[in-house]
């Protein structure tokens, strides 16, 4: 991960972070639950283990507190973002998104865990995921919860009936280079039809998040421009992909389309998360047994995962830490686990002995030993809170490519000008 050494993130903090000082300053209550031994805590569905919060509702280990977990729905940032400007209504616990990066234009509407005493706990973490949660002052706003280590889902029956390697091991050694899987995925669809991955942005996405360079640096410079940037690789492997015809550019993520392509077999493949193993299974159930994992070309990456801050209105911070440390200890990750599928950050919950994955939905392979095997070679990375504005441009025409036969190079083109454009307007760049 590049050292966080901006100095200059304040200027983002506009009126939406004035606002919040200003209100606190008239002595305006920010306060959701009168009661003052409740601590209000904002997450959204699945994001916690109910068991867990079941305790926690009755008492915070430790402390005289006790928590009250109140469900988000699909407005969570919004909210959380109006509360925070307003500076009222604002929870003493939040969970946020892997989308933290978007506060940090207001980090210090948050409280920096490292004054609650949060380094002594960062060896029990992925340091890849806990850098994540350490924002451009080099405060620690963010505490790790779940993660989203990737891998190659493959149908072994379609690559069987292609005369492709079948097993995990010979499939992995098989697809170790991006190149080597697009020659893969034209063997695929010249033996059967079938399509490596349902589109080309998924590619291009997962690329990017298995790799140590994104869209931007530390000090907010573009990195996207320069010759042999990861940005630029991670286009140029999509549209090799497009190429090949191996996507079938299907669009309709988690839709009816998709589900179709994956329990038929005309989709064979899925690169992304731990947490679609659960997503594959609800959509394709009737291709229970059928799918494998395999490594990624190249390294796994992290797509998704989220984290827990304590905004600096928190009626009693020392309680509400000891409550988000207690939830994520190693143990109860591992709980969670089995509760709602969280991927635990702590590699001691895989060590607990506890942690189960049942059914043979992948045959007699364990998804829950492939991926934390995977987790342990995520590579750190620096995610830019500006990254949000201009990775939309480039996904946005790597699918017009694919879709309407864009020329690749004025895609590109068009990519960039719009980035730019996206800077420029925040006066990130001049």
């Amino acid at each position: 991960m590049h050292p966080p050494t901006r100095r200059h993130v304040l200027r983002g903090l506009g009126l939406a972070g004035l606002a919040a000082g200003g209100l606190a300053a008239c002595g305006s209550s920010p306060t959701i639950s009168d009661d003052p031994d409740e601590l209000v805590m904002w997450y959204w569905n699945r994001s916690a283990s109910p068991k867990l919060l079941e305790q926690a509702a009755k008492n915070v280990p430790g402390t005289d507190r006790h928590v009250r977990a109140d469900v988000i729905g699909t407005t969570f940032d919004t909210k959380l973002r109006t509360s925070l400007a307003g500076g009222a209504y604002i929870p003493d616990i939040t969970y946020i998104n892997s989308n933290n990066a978007l506060y940090f234009r207001n980090e210090h509407q948050f409280l920096d865990m490292n004054d609650l005493g949060a380094a002594q706990h960062a060896d029990d973490y992925y340091e890849w995921k806990w850098k994540l949660g350490v924002t451009p002052e080099e405060r620690f706003c963010f505490f790790p919860l779940d993660i989203g280590p990737t891998g190659f889902y493959y149908r072994q029956d379609v690559f069987e009936k292609a005369g492709l390697p079948t097993e995990p091991d010979e499939v992995s050694s098989a697809v170790s280079t991006w190149k080597d899987w697009i020659a893969l995925g034209a063997e695929l669809r010249k033996a059967t039809g079938s399509a490596l991955v349902n589109t080309a942005q998924s590619i291009y996405e997962q690329f990017l998040n298995a790799s140590p360079e994104r869209y931007l640096d530390a000090e907010d410079t573009p990195l996207y421009t320069a010759e042999g940037s990861a940005v630029r690789e991670a286009w140029d492997t999509a549209v090799a992909a497009i190429d090949a015809h191996i996507t079938a550019g299907i669009p309709d993520a988690r839709g009816t389309d998709q589900n179709a392509a994956w329990s038929s077999g005309k989709t064979a493949g899925h690169v992304n998360a731990s947490w679609w193993s659960q997503i594959i299974q609800e959509s394709a159930p009737d291709s229970a047994g059928l799918w494998r994992l395999a490594d990624q070309p190249v390294r796994p990456g992290n797509s998704g995962g989220s984290f827990a801050a304590i905004p600096h209105t928190c009626k009693d911070p020392e309680a509400a830490f000891a409550f988000i440390r207690w939830i994520n200890t190693p143990d109860h990750q591992a709980e969670a686990y089995n509760d709602v599928q969280l991927f635990p950050s702590a590699p001691a919950s895989y060590e607990s002995g506890t942690m189960k994955y049942a059914g043979d939905f992948f045959g007699d392979q364990d998804p829950l030993a492939f991926f934390s095997h995977a987790a342990e070679q995520v590579p750190e990375s620096f995610i830019s809170t500006w990254e949000s504005v201009v990775s939309g441009s480039f996904t946005l025409e790597i699918t017009n490519v694919e879709t309407a036969g864009k020329d690749p190079d004025r895609a590109w083109a068009d990519a960039i000008a719009a980035a730019e454009k996206a800077l420029r307007k925040r006066g990130v760049q001049r």
